[in-house]
């Protein structure tokens, strides 16, 4: 700090110690094109001297950006949303930018008018998406009207207009109802999502096709919906395993609903994975803490919240420039099959290997 300034030092400080016009040095601090090197070396060398710290009005001063991003998401429950967040808030800091985190009820009738009334307010340079609110056709409607970039995270379907990041859940279900059918598994129970969430169809879609693919029939009675979270998963698996021909695996669409079924599972005395095989999704912390530890796929979160930044600050580089004609960029990130101690063979094939052996062994 220079000397006699007993004050934290102003833009302005900068400006005239510089020689330069407050939006030049806006401009050297957001790391804009078309200033000189002199300019730029006697705004970072005032900059310097007088120990200026950038604060985000003065950051926004050059005209065009707030220096924001929103995350606009409608289900705060789990911890989907926040590893999201997390993701975004690592890449934000990255590139200078702050996070505000905005619920949104997509169920409103005034869902419009609110969403315009919010992006007025903000002054928002971005926007990124999580269900329900990426598939709301309202929200992005008045985004593309606000000219916003934004990103949808884990869309129903790609669209053009919009870019995108997701994996490819319903291959990955695919998978994992493949590996309990593998495992001699034909009755195997089904617990749905949250209907608002692409990822339940998805989801669900793939578990389908896998058993169609292996000829066996999906029994409608071995179907529940829940909504994602635990307690919505409890009354679901009590009447999976109240009957009396009941499942010998059960697949519940996220591990919060699974570790619902392993708690209600060992409520009523059954041995696991020796009476039940359970599988998740996503494969959250609490996966590993399970007892037994749940076989799931490893959904890349907190990198999809980053690949949505990433995109988003994509696009701010190319402002200026000619409009692209190329259809807007979607990110399929890698998942993976976690093989843990929830799964086994069914009962009944874990029964006639046992005979087997023991009529070997005689």
């Amino acid at each position: 700090m220079t000397e006699g300034m007993d004050r934290k030092p102003t833009i302005t400080d900068v400006a005239r110690l510089a020689n330069v016009s407050i939006k030049t040095v806006s401009r050297v601090i957001n790391g804009e094109r078309y200033v000189t090197e002199d300019m730029q070396t006697r705004v970072r060398k005032a900059v310097a001297e007088l120990g200026f710290h950038p604060n985000l009005s003065a950051r926004s001063l050059a005209g065009d950006r707030s220096f924001l991003i929103a995350h606009l998401y409608g289900d705060p429950s789990g911890t989907y949303t926040s590893d999201i967040q997390a993701g975004l808030l690592n890449r934000c800091r990255e590139h200078g930018y702050h996070l505000l985190i905005e619920e949104i009820d997509y169920s409103s009738p005034d869902i419009e008018q609110r969403s315009s009334t919010l992006l007025h307010q903000l002054r928002l340079d971005g926007v990124v998406l999580t269900a329900p609110v990426t598939d709301n056709e309202i929200v992005q409607r008045v985004l593309e009207r606000a000219r916003i970039p934004h990103v949808r995270i884990t869309p129903q379907r790609e669209s053009d207009a919009s870019p995108s990041v997701r994996i490819d859940e319903r291959e990955a279900a695919v998978k994992l109802t493949q590996h309990l059918l593998s495992l001699g598994h034909r009755r195997i129970g089904f617990i749905k999502g949250s209907p608002n969430h692409a990822a339940t169809e998805l989801r669900y879609s793939g578990f389908c096709t896998a058993m169609e693919e292996a000829g066996v029939e999906i029994e409608s009675d071995l179907l529940e919906k829940g909504r994602f979270t635990y307690a919505s998963a409890v009354p679901c698996a009590r009447r999976l395993l109240a009957r009396d021909d009941r499942p010998t695996a059960i697949f519940a669409s996220n591990d919060e609903m699974a570790a619902a079924v392993i708690a209600v599972a060992v409520e009523q005395g059954l041995t696991l994975p020796r009476d039940l095989s359970i599988v998740g999704f996503d494969d959250t912390p609490m996966a590993q803490m399970l007892s037994p530890a749940l076989t799931t796929v490893r959904h890349p979160v907190r990198e999809m919240g980053e690949a949505a930044a990433d995109i988003l600050f994509a696009a701010f580089a190319q402002r200026g420039q000619a409009a692209s004609t190329s259809p807007a960029p979607h990110r399929v990130l890698p998942y993976e099959i976690i093989l843990r101690q929830s799964t086994s063979v069914a009962p009944a094939q874990a029964a006639a290997a046992k005979k087997a052996a023991t009529k070997k062994a005689r």
